[in-house]
Parts: structure tokens; C-alpha cells; sequence
């Protein structure tokens, strides 16, 4: 019996030290205040002082009142002097009290307290939450998902689970979400002064920019059930996955090994999947999450699409019902690498991604569809304020996708008419000659000469030239052997310390060709963090440098130089590094990080987005089954007006413009060889920027010049 007890003992004492400890405390306690309140009374009877009532009761009240407030003695002991012994019992009472019963059950309340502040702090209490965005990991890319959420209309909750590093986090967080915020009311500033008065004041107060999204970091396991469940992982609109960094660390060798470890593969990536996948595909959790991962190389890609497909061939036995599989694989390298060549030989692209890809201002929506819902011409008739774009079969379920200001503008009907105008495009439109210069490398050279190839190929059928010149040291351009796949590519060694070598080549190259030439400047992504972006801002250096000194040759000689004749685009991975850039008046600075965050922002609100992004981002050869979609491929281009056109249109209003040119694209009177379906999503003019078609497209009045180069959704 004697064993037993002390081995129950021995165990809950271990498992629930603190439930033992506060009854002892209590039960200690409960004996001395009877102890102490019998002795007490015995004392004071003995010594003809009896307590008020006189009864044992009474001693016990007046006991417990000394030991909380040690003045209530005179209740008992009114002539210290006559009643010593009495007086020094009361004394005594008091002082083991205090330690006894305040001092230690005070202080346990007060440890318990902590404990559980501790809890919450170091996440180990269950949250209750829902509808909310949970991130596993960290890495660069993670402070521009949440920063994204702040143009949402809506209230947004994130949780962000991390094995450590908290302190840091919640600081870049803060950070991020403040210059956003201080940027956002500063321009709202500036229009309200513009407006002045009362209608500025006005103006100000209702759209003050307001920080909407919450967030809680916690620091974990992301492989732990416990900790997934106590984030509410199943109650989650969505679960974003991210891959680790290569270049957080400030040890050459450690950064090299982890860059070679990660080219093989992330097993961590794919283990988090996994866990998560299981949770998410429960009964019991959301039907409609988005379970959307970052992915850097093939092995993990490989592993990612058989757990996708596995889950889309897997039927529950109870319910009969295919597992919940809404997993969303983010191939970064990929999708930078098509974005990069794309801006490249569009750079104005750069401009319309930046706003298309965020929740700020235009962007891409979908929504369902069905097959009997009506024709681009005939949702013309009645929808005003977006831009229809396509319809593609995502998981089985058809959606149609469009631009607009907000997602509730595509279904926002009105009985508006639209004079109709007529316009005379140039079916035989081609891309002309495209000259590229790139400056430096980064890991993903492969995919931009993979999207510069299969651009080739699309147009091959048309007058269009390709020519690309890679500037690089001799190491970096032995190691990026790739090149020789390319016959338009040529190579130029040059190590980045030559400034004279570097810029005899550019002045070369530019001053050979007649058409404009675009630098592309690239940022190493696998260096030390302290090296981050430091080749890529001396090129530009240099490159500032040529157009300088052009632009005072131009002076000279009295014919201006076309400082847009030569496109820069430059990839910077710190977003620190924006305003650097920027004071080189350089307008198409492309923060690689910040697009792949966008995406998975958008991706995650809306998972049939994805496909769409897949499509518009990748040329008609680059997919791989286009009858998965069920549709023909379509890219977004910009083209210029005086070679569009044939005859350049008159004043009219963009619903005018944008109706008349899809008309004339599926016109096969025109477009004999192969009908070319053309939506206009706007125009970008020279020295002035980008108009993006939102709101009411009656209200917006343009006449295009023939300098201007229209935005457009089209096949070719």
C-alpha cells in the first residue's frame, strides 16, 4: 500500500507539480490557522481575554484578519503589558503567517501568472482563431506577404510559426509595415493639400491608410502536430510553406555548402508538406484552404507533385469523398527567372506586374464560371468596370479571370452604352529587334535563358531578332555553361573591378544597334549577406555613368540623347537597397523577393490564380499540356502604338477603345492567317507612366500618340 502511494505520488508530483505545491501550500496553511487560532484562544481565556463572541469561530475570524492585516491584533491583545505571553503567540502568528500564507500563496499565484504569460509568449497555449494566414518559416520574401495584407479591405490575421528568431522577425515586420503605412499617408497628404480646404481635410480623414492586419509570431516546432494544432492550422484560410535562405549567414564556406545542399533538394520543405497536407485534408478543417509551398529545385518539386497527386487519387473508405487537395507549388526560380527575361525585352512590364500581381490598386481576379456563361462581347454589353481576360479549368472547376479595381467589379452590372468606334490594327504586328545586355549573374540563368528561348520560338514566324550579351567574370561564365545552348547569346568576360573593360562593352553594344537596348543588371543571390547587391549597384554605377556622358555628348553636338533609348532594369534582393537605386533615377528597379511575395499573397486568397500567373508568364512553347487548361496561351505585351495601328485612333474613351480593338482582333476579315483575340488593359507614355484601365471605363478619356505603347492580353 506504502509503495503504491509513493509511486502515484512520485509520478503526479513529476506531471502536475504545480496543482501539489498549491495544495500544499493551502493545506499548510488550513493546519496553521487552526493551529495557531486554538492556541490563541487558549492563551486568551487562560488570561481572561476573551475574543469578541468568545467562541472558537471567532478566535479562527480573528486569527486569519491578524495574519492579513497585522494591526486586527488589538482585537485580541488590547494591553500588550498585562497579556505578554498572549502578545508574543500573536506576534509569532503574524510573522509565520505572512511567510506562510501570504507571502506563499501569493507568490505561487503570481509564479502561475507568469508562467502562463511565459506560455503564451513562448507559444505553448492553443489559439483560437480562424480565417487567418499562417506562415511556416522565414526567409526574405515573408515581411512582403504580410506587408501585401495591408491593401486588403478587410481585417487580416497572420500567425507565423518559426523555430526561432522571434525578436528579429516581429522587429523586420514592424519595420516593414510601418515605412508602408507612413508612405501610404504621405501621398494621401500631398492630394489632400492639392485639394486644400475642407474638401482636403475630408479627403484626409476617410483615406487615412490604416494598419488592418494583426500578427502573432511563435516560436516552435513546424513539424509538430501539437504546435500546428494550436495555431488553429486547421481553422487557416491559407498555409504558406517557405524554403530557407542561402545568403543569411556571414561565413563564405557555410553559404557555399548550404547554396549546394539546396540545389540537391529541401527534405524540410517536403517534410513540413506533408504534415501540414495530412492536418489540412482532415475531416474537420476548412474545405477551402490553400496550402500554397516555395520550391527551388527540381528534387523537391518532384516529391511535392507526387504528394499532390497521391492526394487527388486518394477517396476516403467512410465517406467515399477524394481527399481535400489544394496545394499550390510555387516554383521561384521558375517564375523569377520568366519574369526577369520578360522585363528584359519589355521593361515597361515591370510597371504593370508591380501593380497587377499586389491588392493595390488594378489586379487579376478570378471567379466561377459555367459553360454556358456569356462571351467576352456580350459581358462588353453590361460590365463597365473590368476587363474580362479568360476562362481556365482549375481542379475540375472552370473560373473566368479579369482585371479590375476590386473582385466585386467583375460581377458589378450596369446599364451603360458605349458609342462604338472603329479602328484599323496592323495584323502583321512583330516584336522587331530585341537587343539585351546582362550585367552579373544569379541562380536563376538558366530559367531567363529558357524564357528568352521559348519567346524566340513564339515569334518565330514573325520579323524578330534576338540578341543577348552576358557581361561577367571568366569564373562566373565557365560555371553558367548554359550559354553555349543558346545561339543567340554571346559571352564577354570582364571582372566586375574593370569599370574600363565593362563600359567599352556596353558603349560598344549601344552605339551598334539602332534600336533601343535594355540592361539587364542582376544581383548575385548566393553571397554573404553583408555582399548582397553590391555588384549589381556598381553596375549601375557604371552604367549611369555612359548615359551621363551621353547625355552631354547630346548637348554638344545639339541632338539630344533619348535617355529611354536604353532601358535599365536592375534586380536588387534587400529592399533597403530601393532608395539607393532610385537616386539613379533608374524607374524600373525590380525587387525579385517582392514578386514571388505577391504571388503567393494573391495565390493564397484565390489558389486558381496560380494557373492563370503559370500561363501569362510562360510563352505558348513553355507549356508543357496545354490541354490541361483546355485553352489557348495567352501573355500580357506591350506593343507600340504607331506600329499597332495602322492609322493611330482619335480622342475616345477607353471602354471605346478597349471594345473596338477585341472586335477587330477575332475579325477573320482582318486577321486571315490566325485570329488574334486583344484586350487592352491600358497604355504606358513616354516620360509620363503607366494608366492601368480601373473604375468606370466610360469616364476615362485618352488620345494616343504615336510614342506610346499599349498593354495588352493577347496570343501574340
Amino acid at each position: 500500500m506504502i509503495r503504491k502511494f509513493k509511486e502515484w505520488y512520485s509520478i503526479n508530483i513529476t506531471k502536475h507539480t504545480s496543482w501539489f505545491l498549491f495544495f500544499g501550500i493551502l493545506l499548510l496553511n488550513v493546519v496553521f490557522i487552526v493551529l495557531a487560532a486554538m492556541v490563541l484562544l487558549h492563551l486568551a481565556t487562560k488570561a481572561g481575554v476573551v475574543p469578541k463572541g468568545g467562541g472558537f469561530f471567532e478566535g479562527l475570524y480573528t486569527t486569519v484578519t491578524m495574519i492579513l492585516d497585522a494591526g486586527c491584533i488589538d482585537n485580541m491583545v488590547e494591553n500588550p503589558g498585562q497579556t505578554r505571553g498572549l502578545a508574543i503567540a500573536g506576534i509569532i502568528v503574524i510573522l509565520i503567517g505572512t511567510l506562510t500564507f501570504t507571502g506563499a500563496l501569493i507568490g505561487f499565484i503570481t509564479n502561475l501568472i507568469s508562467g502562463i504569460i511565459d506560455n503564451v509568449d513562448a507559444g505553448k497555449r492553443k489559439m483560437n482563431a480562424s480565417g487567418h494566414t499562417v506562415i511556416l518559416n522565414w526567409n526574405t520574401r515573408a515581411s512582403e506577404i504580410i506587408n501585401d495584407l495591408l491593401y486588403k479591405p478587410d481585417k487580416q490575421k497572420v500567425i507565423v510559426l518559426v523555430e526561432n528568431g522571434k525578436d528579429d522577425i516581429l522587429k523586420e515586420i514592424d519595420e516593414r509595415l510601418t515605412d508602408t503605412v507612413r508612405r501610404e499617408r504621405r501621398e494621401v497628404h500631398e492630394k489632400a493639400k492639392e485639394m486644400g480646404g475642407l474638401k482636403g481635410f475630408v479627403f484626409e480623414i476617410t483615406h487615412r491608410f490604416r494598419n488592418k492586419v494583426s500578427v502573432v509570431v511563435r516560436e516552435g516546432d513546424v513539424f509538430s502536430t501539437k504546435q500546428l494544432e494550436d495555431i488553429s492550422i486547421k481553422r487557416a484560410k491559407s498555409v504558406v510553406i517557405l524554403g530557407n535562405d542561402v545568403n543569411n549567414t556571414m561565413c563564405k564556406f557555410e553559404t557555399r555548402d548550404r547554396l549546394e545542399s539546396m540545389k540537391k533538394g529541401n527534405s524540410l520543405t517536403v517534410k513540413t508538406l506533408m504534415q501540414v497536407a495530412d492536418m489540412t485534408a482532415a475531416e474537420d478543417s476548412n474545405d477551402d484552404q490553400a496550402i500554397v509551398v516555395e520550391i527551388t529545385d527540381n528534387w523537391t518539386m518532384d516529391l511535392v507533385n507526387r504528394i499532390i497527386k497521391a492526394k487527388e487519387s486518394h477517396v476516403d473508405e467512410k465517406t467515399g469523398k477524394k481527399a481535400k487537395n489544394n496545394i499550390v507549388p510555387v516554383d521561384v526560380n521558375k517564375t523569377l527567372g520568366e519574369i526577369l527575361s520578360q522585363f528584359s525585352l519589355m521593361p515597361e512590364l515591370n510597371g504593370v506586374y508591380s501593380e497587377l500581381f499586389s491588392n493595390k490598386g488594378a489586379a487579376f481576379y478570378c471567379a466561377p464560371a459555367t459553360g454556358e456563361e456569356e462571351n467576352i462581347e456580350e459581358y462588353f454589353e453590361t460590365h463597365y468596370h473590368a476587363i474580362p481576360l479568360t476562362r481556365m479549368r482549375v481542379k475540375g472547376e472552370l473560373a473566368r479571370y479579369f482585371v479590375a479595381e476590386e473582385k466585386r467589379d467583375g460581377t458589378y452590372a450596369t446599364r451603360q452604352k458605349c458609342e462604338p468606334i472603329t479602328v484599323d490594327m496592323n495584323p502583321n504586328y512583330d516584336n522587331g529587334t530585341k537587343n539585351v545586355i546582362i550585367l552579373g549573374h544569379n541562380s536563376k540563368m538558366k530559367e531567363i535563358m529558357e524564357g528568352f528561348e521559348s519567346f524566340k520560338r513564339e515569334w518565330s514566324d514573325k520579323n524578330n531578332e534576338l540578341k543577348i550579351t552576358v557581361i561577367d567574370d571568366e569564373a562566373s561564365l565557365e560555371k553558367m555553361d548554359h550559354y553555349r545552348e543558346h545561339a543567340f547569346v554571346t559571352t564577354y568576360d570582364a571582372d566586375i573591378y574593370d569599370k574600363d573593360r565593362i563600359s567599352n562593352k556596353i558603349r560598344e553594344i549601344v552605339d551598334a544597334n539602332t534600336t533601343d537596348t535594355s540592361v539587364l543588371i542582376l544581383s548575385d543571390d548566393s553571397v554573404l549577406k553583408e555582399d548582397i547587391d553590391a555588384n549589381a549597384l556598381t553596375n549601375l554605377v557604371y552604367l549611369q555613368d555612359i548615359i551621363l556622358e551621353k547625355i552631354a555628348q547630346g548637348e554638344k553636338t545639339g541632338v539630344p540623347f533619348d535617355t529611354e533609348s536604353i532601358d535599365v532594369i536592375v534586380e536588387i534582393i534587400d529592399p533597403k537597397h530601393h532608395d539607393v537605386v532610385r537616386s539613379y533615377s533608374q524607374n524600373n528597379v525590380v525587387i525579385s523577393n517582392r514578386y514571388i511575395s505577391k504571388m503567393i499573397t494573391q495565390i493564397s486568397d484565390s489558389f486558381e490564380l496560380y494557373s492563370f500567373y503559370q500561363d501569362i508568364l510562360s510563352y505558348d512553347d513553355d507549356q508543357e499540356d496545354q490541354s490541361a487548361t483546355e485553352f489557348e496561351s495567352y501573355e500580357v505585351y506591350l506593343k507600340e502604338v504607331d506600329r499597332f495601328f495602322k492609322t493611330i485612333p482619335g480622342k475616345c474613351t477607353a471602354a471605346q477603345l478597349i471594345r473596338a480593338v477585341y472586335k477587330q482582333s477575332i475579325d477573320p476579315a482582318v486577321f486571315s492567317n490566325q485570329l488574334n483575340p486583344t484586350l487592352v488593359l491600358g497604355y504606358v507614355r513616354p516620360h509620363v507612366g503607366m494608366t492601368l484601365f480601373t473604375g468606370n471605363q466610360n469616364d476615362i478619356e485618352l488620345e494616343l500618340t504615336p510614342k506610346d505603347k499599349l498593354i495588352v492580353y493577347s496570343l501574340h
